[in-house]
């Protein structure tokens, strides 16, 4: 009866005993945490080469209409009718708004009466002064009076040509200021409309006085060549480009003491009327062309405590910080001046994977990111 008791718990003890005596299959060290070590990260690089590179940089400006000209009543009167479609085109002469016309029509044909019975007195007069009937002096006046009444009626018939109110320009006529019915012209010209000619567009920005005398003394040093030729380009405010290019128009001859920037106007192209006055942009103005520039994206420049720098991959394999000094851009590529020279390797895309002094992976840059600096401008 005791043998049975106790058997149950021995033989549990027995067995727990004998399975720590047996080691894991394949030994010890050679369980699942203990697989080799990882490999050194991927990251995509480009080989770093100098090319001749337009010098560029990108301000903020606005759009203003090439011209713009606001329709004014030139006659008082009530507006009978509205002509055109707002928000659509018009052509020069067309005409816009009708005054009521009947006074100056009236006044017209009183005119023209006054100067038929002025032209009767001065031809009666000349008869009468062959036989003396009249003096010269007596012709005389009734000549200023003809010429008087023929002053008058030029006035009532200008009037009566302004009581149609037309089109001073070509182009896209915003929302009328007044309706059928309103009295315009009583005290002032009213305004009644305004006209814009967007075709071509003006893009007006300023450069900071500063950049423009460090551009001016590079140019001067030999270091930069001005481009002469080169065409503006426009990213709007949804980060797309303009497909058109345009052209520099002028630069102010001062700098603004308030701003301290120098004025600057672009012309654009505009056929299908996609830019409208007013609307935000970034001018890329190209400044100057450099024989032998050093060009990086934008993505593969950080910045840090000391400044800005870029990661490169070393002899030995492993990621390393170079620090550099960028001086403008070249369209959405940094100009190094200091820090690479070429031929070295600078990581592009997973950078977050890289860490200096650690092992990576070296893989070119796939084509559709391929290096700018190897992209040869002019």
């Amino acid at each position: 009866m005791n043998a049975t008791r106790y058997s149950a718990p021995v033989l549990l003890l027995l067995a727990l005993l004998a399975g720590c005596g047996n080691p894991p299959a394949g030994g010890p060290g050679q369980g699942p945490a203990a697989g080799g070590a990882m490999p050194p990260p991927e990251v995509e690089v480009i080989t770093v080469t100098t090319a001749r590179t337009t010098l560029t940089q990108e301000l903020p400006g606005r759009l203003q209409a090439w011209r713009t000209a606001q329709v004014r009543a030139r006659v008082e009167g009530i507006v009978e009718k509205r002509l055109f479609t707002e928000g659509g085109d018009v052509t020069e002469g067309d005409t816009l708004f009708q005054i009521d016309a009947r006074t100056y029509r009236t006044a017209v044909d009183a005119a023209r009466a006054d100067v038929d019975a002025a032209r009767l007195v001065v031809e009666r007069d000349r008869h009468l002064l062959e036989i003396q009937a009249v003096t010269q002096q007596g012709l005389d006046a009734a000549v200023a009076r003809l010429k008087q009444t023929e002053a008058t009626l030029a006035r009532a018939e200008l009037d009566l040509e302004n009581a149609r109110v037309p089109a001073p320009i070509s182009g896209r006529i915003g929302r009328a200021l007044v309706t059928e019915g309103a009295l315009v012209g009583r005290g002032d010209a009213t305004h009644l409309a305004t006209i814009e000619q967007i075709d071509p567009i003006y893009a007006n920005f300023t450069q900071p006085g500063a950049d423009l005398l460090r551009l001016r003394a590079a140019v001067s040093s030999g270091s930069l060549k001005r481009n002469e030729s080169a065409k503006v380009e426009l990213r709007l405010e949804d980060g797309s480009a303009y497909s058109l290019a345009g052209r520099i128009l002028f630069s102010d001859l001062a700098v603004d003491p308030s701003t301290g920037a120098v004025s600057l106007r672009a012309e654009f192209p505009n056929p299908g009327h996609r830019l409208l006055p007013g609307m935000f942009v970034r001018v890329i103005f190209p400044q100057a062309v450099m024989p032998a520039a050093v060009r990086v994206p934008q993505r593969a420049v950080q910045a840090g405590p000391q400044g800005q720098f870029v990661m490169g991959v070393a002899a030995d394999g492993t990621a390393v910080p170079v620090p550099i000094k960028t001086g403008g851009m070249a369209g959405a590529d940094f100009i190094v001046t200091e820090g690479l020279k070429g031929g070295e390797q600078v990581i592009v895309n997973g950078l977050q994977k890289a860490r200096p002094g650690t092992p990576v992976t070296v893989k070119p840059l796939a084509a559709d990111g391929a290096a700018p600096a190897a992209r040869k401008e002019g």
